[in-house]
């Protein structure tokens, strides 16, 4: 085994603390005894005030994966259209699951180098005099590629086409690290993960759910019955579960919105934000490119980087890994071997994304792939300057 400590920097699963790991480290206690009722309105009081909503909000013992099918059995019927947006291979899946369910999904394609574009969703929605598209599904943050998508924005075009579709939303790795409200944007439901900016281990999923969806949930026919929010609601209302909760997550869950808390939201956004900025200056220094090429859209989560031509990404990820212990993000899909992705999100630091940043360097060399030198430095400049701008703001 090599020395030192595994610097796993994809974008989630994210690092997990230490106080987290020591929170969730406790005999498991009876799911149906008094004291767990403490434990899961917490979690679910909690998770109310990480989405930004007074809205209900529904915690599954799954992956992110089971909250997407969740929004969609919930509030639709079998041969429903819902348009979805091709922001990247999540937003595939997401589509892919729809049409699995027997849903009808009208997919608006793109190059994958931009969050999804407002006006083309109220365009497709304008043309819909029917009112045939019952739901507009669109992802956040686009794993990827490190786009992020205007949700305000795509509320906003929903509402001047006049359209009556539900707005869901996907920020399963945009969650405590990207701006996100759930009730002021007007989304109908919220999708999320564990393993993202809430830095616990997989193994938790949430919907945030609107009183219109839960409306439309009355008579939505698509099967269910693991994801019935139904079911979930009425003992969520005491702190408790229909079925086996995944106790020492919830643990884990209520120490991470401690930490949270403790930081302020606002702080965690900007700090998010800034270790963005400071890895795409070490994109530009190096002489990459950085995959999303709208500067509005980049996300303070990860930065998705173009290998040059003829050059595998997969390649250098593995140099990376072997020479330096390093895991870093692999391309999907349309953009395999060709893209490689820095996961800059959750439990994280100045110092933590310098040593990041010199391990991707030293891996560029080690692999002959063509850049200049200096990354490094250009992120410590952005991370200069912005640390000393934050104290001049503080006095």
């Amino acid at each position: 085994m090599p020395a030192g400590r595994h610097f796993l920097q994809i974008p989630g699963p994210s690092n997990v603390p230490d106080r987290i790991l020591r929170a969730m480290d406790f005999p498991v206690m009876d799911h149906r005894g008094p004291a767990f009722g403490d434990v899961g309105k917490a979690a679910l009081n909690g998770m109310k005030w990480v989405f930004g909503t007074e809205a209900h909000v529904v915690i599954y013992p799954s992956s992110g994966t089971g909250a997407w099918e969740a929004a969609l059995v919930n509030t639709l019927s079998p041969g429903d259209t819902v348009l979805m947006y091709e922001t990247g291979h999540f937003a595939t899946l997401w589509k892919g699951l729809a049409t699995r369910l027997g849903l009808n999904p009208v997919f608006i394609e793109s190059e994958w180098r931009a969050g999804a574009d407002p006006a083309k969703i109220e365009e497709r929605l304008r043309a819909d005099t029917a009112h045939e598209i019952k739901a507009v599904c669109v992802v956040h943050n686009e794993t990827s590629t490190g786009a992020v998508s205007p949700i305000a924005d795509i509320r906003k075009a929903i509402d001047a086409a006049g359209h009556p579709a539900l707005l869901m939303v996907d920020t399963i790795s945009g969650l405590a690290s990207l701006p996100y409200e759930h009730d002021a944007w007007g989304v109908d439901v919220t999708v999320s993960g564990s393993q993202k900016g809430l830095m616990l281990p997989p193994g938790l999923s949430f919907n945030a759910v609107s009183e219109k969806a839960l409306e439309a949930s009355k008579t939505a026919s698509l099967q269910k019955s693991y994801w019935a929010w139904d079911e979930m609601i009425g003992p969520n209302t005491n702190g408790y579960f229909p079925y086996t909760p995944a106790t020492n997550l919830l643990f884990g869950l209520n120490e991470a919105i401690a930490m949270l808390r403790e930081e302020g939201m606002a702080n965690v956004f900007a700090r998010h934000a800034r270790h963005g900025r400071a890895t795409r200056a070490a994109v530009r220094a190096w002489g990459l490119d950085v995959l999303c090429t709208k500067p509005e859209h980049c996300s303070g989560v990860l930065t998705a980087v173009l290998m040059p031509e003829g050059h595998s990404a997969d390649l250098f990820r593995s140099i990376t890994l072997a020479n330096y212990d390093m895991s870093l993000g692999n391309g999907l899909s349309k953009v395999a071997d060709r893209v490689f992705r820095i996961g800059h999100l959750g439990d994280f630091n100045d110092l933590m994304l310098c040593g990041t940043l010199a391990g991707v360097e030293m891996g560029l060399r080690d692999a002959g792939v063509p850049h200049q030198a200096g990354g490094v430095q250009a992120a410590m400049d952005v991370l200069g300057e912005t640390m000393n701008q934050g104290r001049a703001a503080a006095e």
